[in-house]
């Protein structure tokens, strides 16, 4: 049976998941940025947590793990790279692990940039990736603790999965990034039509999360540093995909 999950809003702008297995009956959260909210959505589909799955060790992804534990005795499974700063963590993954989940299982990536030990969790079976901060609907985590060159190596093993993945981001900032895409990426049909139905599904208060590794390819300026006209866009005209990567970086920092 595919997992089930349901999507839910915590503080000003996260998204957590609740999913669940349902022949072995197991739920995971994905990262735990507001408890209340996490316990209110566990109270309406009368889940009961199991797992937490930690992408990276910010307090709006790892904050609610101690309290979670204490009230479901679930088990907090999170990146090995930074162990000592994820909560009550008892087991620590990384890059080519399995995390068996029911009858269902998650490949682990290591994608650092974002911070130095970030991961992401791929369910090949169900295609779809939990990807924490590292790749956004049309942009990526800002480069706190890691270089271009490194969060630049994480996107591409991102952008190796089947297109028709569905991509779990963390966070509802895909309209200010359409609006920051379409400033270096003008030229780009699909991106000005995304723009457009982005717009439309806010007005209507429709998350744009999940998104898919295809559409992130077409329209992410910050998966197309191979892109002759975004290179030209940025005055970078057969410029190194890294250099050219780590430009767009920067104006999204200043946008």
């Amino acid at each position: 049976m595919p997992l089930q999950i349901h999507q839910f809003p915590c503080l000003t702008d996260n998204y957590a998941w609740l999913v669940h297995e349902p022949e072995a009956n197991v739920t995971a959260v994905v990262d735990t940025p507001e408890v209340s909210a996490i316990l209110k959505a566990l109270d309406e589909t009368g889940w009961k947590l199991t797992h937490i799955l930690n992408t990276h060790w910010h307090p709006d992804h790892a904050g609610g793990n101690e309290e979670l534990k204490a009230k479901t005795g679930c088990q907090i499974i999170g990146p090995r790279a930074e162990a000592a700063r994820i909560p009550a963590i008892e087991r620590q993954v990384g890059d080519g692990d399995e995390v068996k989940f029911g009858n269902a299982s998650a490949k682990i990536f290591d994608v650092p940039g974002h911070t130095a030990g970030h991961i992401a969790y791929w369910f090949a079976q169900d295609k779809v990736a939990f990807v924490g901060d590292t790749l956004f609907a049309l942009g990526c985590g800002r480069l706190f603790e890691g270089t271009a060159q490194q969060m630049w190596t994480s996107l591409q093993k991102l952008m190796a999965l089947p297109p028709e993945t569905k991509v779990y981001c963390a966070h509802e900032y895909t309209q200010s990034n359409a609006r920051f895409a379409l400033s270096v990426d003008p030229d780009n049909a699909a991106l000005v039509a995304r723009a457009k139905e982005i717009d439309a599904m806010r007005a209507k208060g429709i998350p744009t999360v999940p998104s898919s590794i295809g559409l992130e390819l077409a329209t992410n300026p910050f998966l197309r540093p191979m892109s002759e006209s975004l290179q030209r866009s940025l005055g970078m005209a057969g410029a190194d995909p890294v250099a050219v990567f780590a430009e767009t970086r920067r104006r999204k920092d200043n946008f």
